[in-house]
């Protein structure tokens, strides 16, 4: 815990089994109450050396896709009493080290959503991020902060801290289960106008580590520029405010801890 905070990292796995026992073992124990794991259907055997390692560890019988996937994640965590979320990648691209001080920014009461930025100290160049990748992250984030009056350096890195009071408040079920979500919901945590922390982030690529191909990452940016553009038009009463507002998209949790 940190101020009395129970504090969750959810881990959302694909195809993971090569990294997740570097990820858990570098998780800091010491503040992390619990470690979960939701595994999206994978043929490797990411759930079990995940069981192995003593991680709680909850199976998709059919791939929901990475947004479904994060949907579990948040749901059991506050099932299982979580007051800050951390949502980390299990392919070992973050530095699973920086949970302490997004939950602690957290628990602190400044802010309600913490970001791992791979911008701030230009850790994505450094890391290994493919060119294409990097200009296109930058052209994406000053579209974004342009049209839903935001001012993030990044708005597509993997690693996120969340506060209670955001997972029972967001229509997260509203959102698509495929790589979207990310910005979705971080749409729908301006339209609620929950305060926003940035962390630098050193981050890794690899074979290992998850990547979306060229043809997924056009798909993905053609999303993030449609959410934004909705999330400008909906300010402006001219949209839809459904994955905003709509009341039947909140996560089927009770409100209580468990």
């Amino acid at each position: 815990m940190i101020h009395g905070k129970k504090v969750i990292v959810v881990l959302p796995a694909y195809h993971a089994a090569k990294t997740i026992q570097k990820t858990y073992e570098a998780i800091p124990k010491d503040v992390v109450d619990k470690v979960l794991l939701v595994d999206d259907a994978s043929s490797d055997d990411t759930a079990k050396i995940a069981s192995d390692l003593g991680i709680e560890t909850h199976i998709h019988p059919q791939n929901r896709g990475y947004g479904g996937n994060q949907k579990t994640c948040y749901t059991q965590a506050l099932a299982s009493g979580a007051d800050i979320v951390v949502m980390l990648h299990p392919d070992y691209q973050y530095d699973p080290r920086l949970v302490t001080a997004m939950a602690a920014m957290i628990a602190s009461g400044i802010y309600d959503c913490v970001l791992g930025s791979r911008i701030l100290g230009n850790s994505a160049k450094s890391g290994g991020m493919p060119r294409y990748k990097y200009f296109a992250n930058r052209f994406l984030t000053a579209s974004q902060n342009l049209l839903m009056g935001t001012k993030l350096s990044e708005f597509h890195s993997g690693y996120r801290a969340f506060s209670r009071s955001i997972l029972q408040t967001l229509p997260l079920e509203a959102n698509s289960d495929d790589f979207v979500f990310d910005n979705q919901m971080l749409a729908q945590v301006a339209w609620h106008k929950f305060s926003i922390g940035e962390i630098s982030c050193p981050t890794k690529y690899f074979p290992e580590a998850s990547s979306i191909n060229f043809k997924r990452s056009c798909i993905y940016g053609l999303g993030v520029l449609k959410t934004s553009i909705h999330f400008r038009l909906a300010r402006l009463g001219l949209a839809s405010q459904l994955i905003f507002d709509n009341p039947q998209g909140l996560l089927t949790v009770n409100s209580d801890k468990a």
